[in-house]
């Protein structure tokens, strides 16, 4: 399997100075302090996060339906991610993963038990297993 890899860097004091990232061929943002504590523009890394859970859950849950004989038309998710101050220092304290699945002859239970066997098989899920809270909402598309 490949080792994947990104680049950061920062210039300057964390409130007024910037940074920029590349990860892959097509991901690449600027974040600042108000990008990531204050919700101003830009990027910041638990949008990454989001962004790395959200796929790989969804690629999850597709293999993990197929593999049960259940291939999915469509697997979308969304990842939100809530940073907060723990002891005082910020601290990812939840993450929400919300999931709507199109599978031609699954019912609501049989998609809902698939959707928290790929949470919990998920490398990424796996990977961030320190977060005090990982919630799953997954519905099947009408």
């Amino acid at each position: 399997m490949p080792v994947s890899k990104a680049h950061a860097n920062w210039n300057g004091d964390i409130p007024t100075g910037s940074g920029q990232f590349t990860a892959g061929q097509s991901i690449s943002g600027g974040v600042t302090y108000k990008s990531r504590f204050e919700d101003g523009p830009g990027s910041n890394p638990e949008q990454l996060i989001a962004a790395a859970h959200a796929s790989c859950y969804s690629m999850a849950l597709a293999s993990t339906l197929a593999s049960a004989g259940f291939p999915a038309e469509s697997i979308e998710t969304d990842a939100s991610v809530t940073l907060r101050p723990v002891d005082g220092a910020p601290t990812i304290t939840k993450i929400e993963l919300v999931t709507q699945g199109r599978v031609p002859g699954v019912d609501e239970p049989t998609f809902r038990q698939f959707a928290e066997q790929a949470k919990a098989n998920c490398p990424v899920s796996r990977a961030l297993a320190g977060v005090g809270e990982i919630t799953l909402e997954a519905t099947l598309a009408g």
